[in-house]
């Protein structure tokens, strides 16, 4: 608890005021993986693999930018610095322990970007919601990776839905995993998602409890990989049951 303590502290003079309310979040994320990095290791693997794939055989590598770069376990981004002339790093939160680590690699190529893709804002101000549609101005542009962030999308943007009902359209939840999706397919360049789509409740019997869709019923491009994420092994959230994740890749 101290260290998390210390590393929302670190964090929040970083963080730009409209985004500080996600701190907790992203330290909540960070203190699990460091938990669960045994379990975690193979799923991250494959996202890196699945970004490595998507970025092999580029005849240019100019600029290339990651969505939802988190804690950058899985994203290979030594590789990115490596091969790219520009990475561009977006998310609501860097923390700052990724912030000190990426200032100690001394990569002086890689650019972060606070911004909120979920294009809540806009589809509330009654506008037709484009959450990539920026990507529109980033020059000499030749990756995009969306990197497991859209269930994330997906289960922010429920919550916010849900706290503020008769607000918003019914199918708020859909079109914005929707325009996520679409904003991607609809780039020129090369294009890379990674994301959960579905969730599992298992006892320790292996019986099933709860399933659900993260992405409501959104159809993602065809996969060309697919895994299970042990998001929450036995003994995480209980004794009695552990939450497995479903991921696909697409490029």
């Amino acid at each position: 608890m101290i260290t998390e303590a210390i590393l929302y502290a670190a964090t929040l003079p970083l963080t730009g005021k409209a985004h500080r309310k996600f701190i907790r979040y992203s330290v909540n994320l960070w203190s699990r993986a460091g938990r669960c990095a045994a379990d975690w290791a193979d799923h991250e693997e494959k996202s890196r693999d699945a970004i490595r794939a998507a970025a092999a055989g580029l005849r240019q590598k100019r600029t290339a930018v990651v969505l939802g770069s988190g804690l950058l376990r899985d994203v290979p981004i030594e590789e990115l610095a490596r091969d790219f002339d520009t990475v561009v790093l977006v998310d609501l939160v860097h923390l700052a322990s990724v912030r000190l680590w990426l200032a100690a690699k001394r990569h002086r190529n890689i650019r972060l970007i606070e911004r909120d893709l979920s294009g809540y804002d806009e589809l509330a101000a009654g506008q037709e919601p484009e959450p990539l549609g920026f990507l529109r101005t980033v020059p000499y542009l030749d990756l995009v990776v969306s990197a497991n962030l859209l269930s994330q999308i997906g289960r922010g943007v429920k919550r916010r839905h849900e706290a503020e009902v008769g607000q918003m359209p019914d199918d708020t939840v859909e079109r914005l995993i929707a325009a996520h999706v679409d904003g991607l397919s609809g780039l020129s360049c090369r294009n890379c998602l990674v994301t959960d789509i579905a969730f599992a409740v298992i006892d320790r019997n292996g019986k099933t409890h709860e399933e659900a869709d993260l992405l409501h019923g959104v159809l993602p491009p065809p996969a060309k990989a697919a895994w299970t994420w042990p998001v929450a092994p036995l003994g995480e959230e209980s004794k009695d049951y552990r939450i497995e994740h479903k991921v696909v890749a697409a490029w």
